[in-house]
């Protein structure tokens, strides 16, 4: 890739790390929970803590890899935005609110956003080293 990621990834980029800061603090206050005694079930709240930082990781490194035309990055991004817009359309069935809709609308500008040609072009280009 020459010169700077277009804008698309930019804001890819950012929404994606946005969504890593939001599990990173899912898994602060899920600990939270398990040092003041206040969960119920501390062994499932510390492997949630143990998911939720585990996705935050891996989105901020995908989100380190779309920035760096990595195609590899693509994948997870796309994968995990998948999940994210299923997850609020059964949000939304159950329980219409707005976090779902706020949910469902970042999912689609990723997505859509990682699909469009100047993103693809951006991080098509540069071919991953070999193992």
């Amino acid at each position: 890739m020459t010169g700077r990621p277009p804008p698309v990834l930019l804001v890819v980029c950012l929404l994606v790390t946005l969504e890593a800061a939001a599990f990173l603090g899912l898994a602060v206050a899920w600990a939270a929970d398990v040092v003041r005694g206040a969960a119920t079930m501390p062994a499932a709240s510390l492997f949630l803590v143990a998911f939720a930082a585990g996705v935050a990781l891996l989105l901020l490194l995908a989100a380190r890899g779309l920035w760096r035309g990595r195609r590899w990055a693509r994948s997870p991004v796309i994968m995990w935005q998948i999940l994210l817009a299923v997850l609020a359309i059964g949000w939304l069935g159950a329980d219409p609110a707005v976090w779902p809709v706020v949910v469902l609308v970042v999912a689609v500008l990723i997505g859509g956003g990682l699909l469009l040609p100047s993103a693809v072009a951006a991080t098509a280009r540069r071919q991953d080293p070999p193992a």
